[in-house]
């Protein structure tokens, strides 16, 4: 059970801080020139978001308990397992960004699913 809540903690942390990261920037506005002033403006911008923020320490708590597992399981087994995260960045990105997901990605996100499934299997 505790590896279970790790794992969730890894995938749905990491995916929700980049979801998070996403919708500041979605607010702040892409960077129409990389002049260093333009560049300094916007990151200032970004920094101002809440949401930025939540998802940095969401982010953050991903890569602690990514450490974690990794100093308990094999990184052959752990990678491929926080592969959900495309998974979970897929619904996140329909449920909490309104994205649209095409037939072709969400076939993608399937095969990933399909993977990952194969590699718990062969844990056990």
């Amino acid at each position: 059970m505790a590896n279970f809540i790790l794992f969730s903690v890894i995938v749905l942390a990491g995916t929700g801080g980049e979801l998070c990261v996403s919708r500041a920037m979605k607010q702040v506005g892409e960077a129409t020139s990389f002049r260093p002033a333009h560049v300094i403006r916007v990151v200032l911008q970004a920094l101002r978001q809440p949401w930025m923020w939540v998802g940095v320490s969401m982010m953050a708590l991903a890569f602690f308990a990514l450490l974690g597992a990794l100093s308990t399981f094999n990184v052959s087994f752990v990678v491929p397992v926080t592969a959900l995260s495309y998974i979970a960045g897929a619904l996140g990105g329909v449920i909490f960004l309104h994205e649209r997901v095409s037939f072709w990605r969400w076939l993608g996100v399937l095969l990933v699913a399909i993977g990952v499934t194969l590699v718990i299997v062969g844990k056990s």
